[in-house]
């Protein structure tokens, strides 16, 4: 294995999934609305670093023959990611169609 592969192996490693909860957050405790935005901010980040790893690590696999192994995992997570994204969307999209049918 190469010193590239190795590199986009450990920082894909390091990467927390989108989809794991914060765990300072507890699980039923009220969020403020600065912490929802900071949880927002977050799950944006750790998306886009999800995004990017994964995105390097196959751009190491075509130029140096990573892991293959290691390319199919960063691609299993970033499938769940962007799925979960959409997920998101859609039940933002559904939420704000219910309160366009609300009666004022």
């Amino acid at each position: 294995m190469d010193i590239n592969a190795l590199n986009a192996a450990r920082s894909y490693a390091g990467l927390r999934p989108a989809t794991e909860p914060d765990p300072g957050q507890a699980g039923g405790a009220q969020m403020r609305r600065d912490d929802a935005g900071g949880a927002l901010g977050g799950a944006v980040r750790d998306f886009t670093e999800t995004l990017h790893a994964s995105e390097d690590l196959a751009k190491a696999a075509m130029t140096t023959g990573a892991d293959p192994h290691a390319l199919v995992h960063a691609l299993a997570e970033t499938e769940m990611a962007v799925e979960t994204v959409v997920t998101v969307r859609d039940k933002i999209v559904e939420a704000y169609q219910e309160i366009l049918r609300m009666p004022v």
